[in-house]
Parts: structure tokens; sequence; C-alpha cells
């Protein structure tokens, strides 16, 4: 295994700062963050391009990677994380562009794998939403298996706020949506497995990595803290909104001890993936750093 982190806490900085402050304080591997150059800030942690893809070259491509590898970095994964299946039918198309853009963009610097999410209509069930997907995905499926390149969902539901409320943005949350994406899309597809949302699901983390570990493409270190209060007061009806709090590992409800010895059980050997969206780090670089080392220190007994 190796310790890496997920470029977005750092919008305004550099690849190469990024890299540059990573190696010096025991990261390894970076997914770095690939949203149209010129989409901007749409969400909290998203719209942050650090690599542009966009007629990304076989000459930038090997640049990108050198310059990296002199600092002893290696690119996880490319990390693009829009709706795919947005109600709007043009904005669905610009999405799935850039999704083959950013493919190709791995593909041409050697990064094994685009982490990103299979999107929602917040407002269809999950077998509408499904079957929406099966269209969508299919030829973009095919163009990362053509390109040699492997696609992690990251199994977030995308539920925070109302406009995304009561579906979400992401239908993969769940082990049933798991084993029937798996069955369509064949071994193209695997997951970015993030332990973090299961916790609010109630759902077993460790029987998951169990059942899924092979499956693991990418690895995001999150956890989640459930506010009892907020749950009180909101209900699970809510479904989440109001009590699931993102926390910095070794500060939320995750036992990390059980993660790790699940992973190694199933034999994951890739990266541990740091994603920062604590919000009591957040606001001054001083205070993403010291979250990116507060995770560092809590994860870096168990990746060896």
């Amino acid at each position: 295994m190796k310790l890496g982190l997920l470029t977005a806490p750092w919008p305004d900085q550099s690849l190469d700062e990024i890299a540059t402050w990573s190696a010096d304080n025991g990261f390894s591997m970076l997914e770095v963050c690939c949203w149209p150059s010129d989409e901007g800030a749409t969400r909290r942690y998203g719209g942050i391009c650090h690599i542009d893809v966009d007629g990304l070259s076989e000459a930038q491509a090997r640049d990108i990677v050198a310059g990296l590898a002199d600092k002893g970095i290696e690119i996880s994964g490319l990390g693009y994380y829009p709706n795919p299946l947005h109600p709007d039918a043009d904005h669905r198309t610009a999405i799935s562009d850039h999704i083959k853009k950013v493919i190709t963009a791995a593909s041409l610097m050697g990064v094994p794998v685009v982490n990103t999410f299979i999107g929602a209509d917040q407002t269809k069930t999950q077998a509408e939403n499904w079957e929406h997907a099966k269209e969508i995905w299919h030829p973009i499926v095919d163009h990362a298996k053509d390109s040699g390149i492997k696609i992690a969902i990251e199994n977030c539901p995308m539920i925070f706020s109302n406009d995304e409320w009561p579906s979400g943005h992401n239908l993969a949350y769940s082990p049933k949506m798991w084993r029937t994406m798996f069955e369509e899309f064949g071994d193209t597809v695997g997951l970015n497995f993030d332990p973090s949302h299961l916790i609010w699901q109630m759902i077993d983390v460790g029987a998951a990595i169990d059942e899924f570990g092979e499956r693991f493409y990418h690895f995001h270190a999150k956890d989640l803290e459930i506010d009892t209060v907020g749950l009180y007061e909101h209900g699970i009806m809510s479904l989440g909104m109001g009590w699931q709090v993102p926390r910095l590992p070794g500060l939320g409800d995750v036992d990390w001890q059980e993660v790790f010895s699940a992973l190694y059980r199933v034999g994951y050997d890739y990266v541990i993936c740091v994603e920062h969206e604590d919000r009591k780090f957040e606001g001054t670089d001083e205070l993403i750093e010291r979250g990116f080392l507060l995770a560092r220190n809590v994860l870096a007994p168990y990746v060896v």
C-alpha cells in the first residue's frame, strides 16, 4: 500500500506545489482533480482542475508524470466527480464527453484508474436511474476498456443538500447496486471505496470489504461522525442531512483497525488516499495541511 491524498482542498495551488508539500510530508501518491478548466467551483470540492485534460498531448502527459516522479510522487488516479445522469441532456453530453477525455489522459499518462460518480437524477427512483445509467455508461465503459483504463465509482450517495434530496446524485451507494453494476459493465468498472459512506447507512464496512474488495480499484480514506443530536432532531428519513458529518480519519466513527484488517484479508494493495472534507480543518492552508498530517498519523501505521 501507499499513502496518498486527493488534491481538491487546494484549488488555487499548482500540481507542482501540491506534489512538493505531499512528498515532503510522507505522501507518495496523488489523486489529481481533472474538472474542465473553465468550469469553476460547482459545489464544495468540485470544479477543481489540477491537470487540464482537454487536448493533452503525449509529450505533455510524459512531462507531468516525469515532473512528479522527480519528487517521488505517482498519480494514483484522475478524479472527476460530476453527475452523468443530470436531467439536462446537453449537460449530460458535456459530462460524458469530458469523462472520456479524462480516460484518454489517464491512458497517455499511464495512470491505471479514473475515479468518478455514476450519477443520478434525484427525482427518479433507483430502478429508473439504473435504466438511464445503462444507456449513458456503456459508451464510456467501452472507451475505458479500449484505452486500458479502469473506472472506479465512488460509493457516495451524494445527499447533502435539498437539491440532491431524496434520491441523491449517485446511485451506486449500496451493495445491491454494486453487484448490478459489475454484472452489467464487467471488470472495467469497480469501486473507489470510501468506508465513511457506509457508516450513516448502517452498512457493515467489514462485510462490504470482504465481499467486494477484489473490485476496489482505488480507496478513499475519509471518516464520518454521526451527530446524535442532529439524528434525534431530523430522524433517519432525512437520509443523513443534518447529522452526517465528514471528518478526517480518526475523528469519526470508522473503525480503521477493522478496515485495514479487512483490506489486508482481501489482498488490497494500492493507494490509501486521504479525502479531506473536514470543516474543522478548512479555511487556511495551515489548517488544511494540519488536517492531512493528522490523517497521515492515523493511517500511516497500517500502510506498509
